[in-house]
């Protein structure tokens, strides 16, 4: 999975505000002083979009992914950057650094590709374990409105210049999982498309259901917040963002 996907990932994204984005991040993962952490990774960072932009404000930076491909267009995107980051391929369920960080992040749906309690409660733990006491958790999930009432069982279809795609979604309301097969078609140089397809597994978890397991990895000041605000959640919101606290020595 992701091979032919990482080619067009950047071009599915490119209504994204990324800089809106990483910004509201920087916020997320300040401490009580203001100030930034040292070091910080990110998990799923795919084609490092943000991950760029956080080395940029001054972030000593890791990005992890499971995808080869994904990552090796990360590292063109850094040199384009001129900015130093090292990428990983790692399974952020198993998350493992050399030093331990001041922040840990998980951005674009990263923990909802994570279909089962045992493995999100893994990753809460792997990013427990690579944080320095007093460092930030910060995570976003398509809430469960957004899977599950607008995605649901329906089927998409978008064009855009050079590529088109079909997106038919199943989703099973008892686990809360949501089956997306996606075919693309993408042209060619020489004028002519190529076709491929991908199948996509997200789970909808509940607020409820994060926040526990996020206190049970031994988090602590764990918060949600309504799309990128500073507000809890409404039961509109498409995306929720969390942000959780090692607890500082004693």
């Amino acid at each position: 999975m992701y091979d032919d996907f990482a080619g067009v990932y950047d071009t599915l994204m490119d209504d994204y505000d990324y800089d809106a984005w990483s910004e509201y991040y920087l916020s997320l993962i300040r401490g009580e002083d203001g100030c930034l952490p040292v070091r910080a990774a990110e998990c799923a960072c795919g084609t490092g979009s943000l991950t760029v932009r956080f080395a940029a404000a001054g972030l000593q930076m890791t990005g992890a992914d499971l995808s080869a491909s994904m990552l090796r267009r990360a590292e063109e995107k850094a040199r384009l950057w001129g900015v130093q980051a090292a990428f990983i391929r790692q399974d952020m369920r198993k998350l493992s650094l050399p030093r331990r960080v001041g922040a840990v992040m998980a951005t674009c749906d990263g923990v909802n590709y994570l279909t089962s309690e045992g493995d999100v409660r893994a990753f809460f733990e792997a990013a427990y374990a690579a944080l320095l006491p007093g460092g930030r958790l910060c995570f976003d999930c398509s809430s469960r409105h957004k899977l599950e009432d607008v995605m649901g069982d329906s089927f998409f279809g978008e064009e855009r210049d050079g590529m088109a795609t079909l997106w038919k979604n199943q989703l099973n309301p008892e686990t809360h999982v949501i089956t997306m097969d996606v075919t693309f078609f993408v042209r060619e140089e020489d004028g002519r498309y190529r076709r491929f397809r991908e199948e996509h597994r997200q789970r909808a978890h509940s607020e409820q259901e994060i926040t526990t397991w996020l206190a049970d990895a031994g988090f602590e000041q764990i918060h949600a917040y309504g799309g990128m605000t500073m507000e809890p959640p409404k039961d509109d919101d498409i995306r929720i963002h969390y942000t959780a606290v090692k607890p500082a020595l004693r």
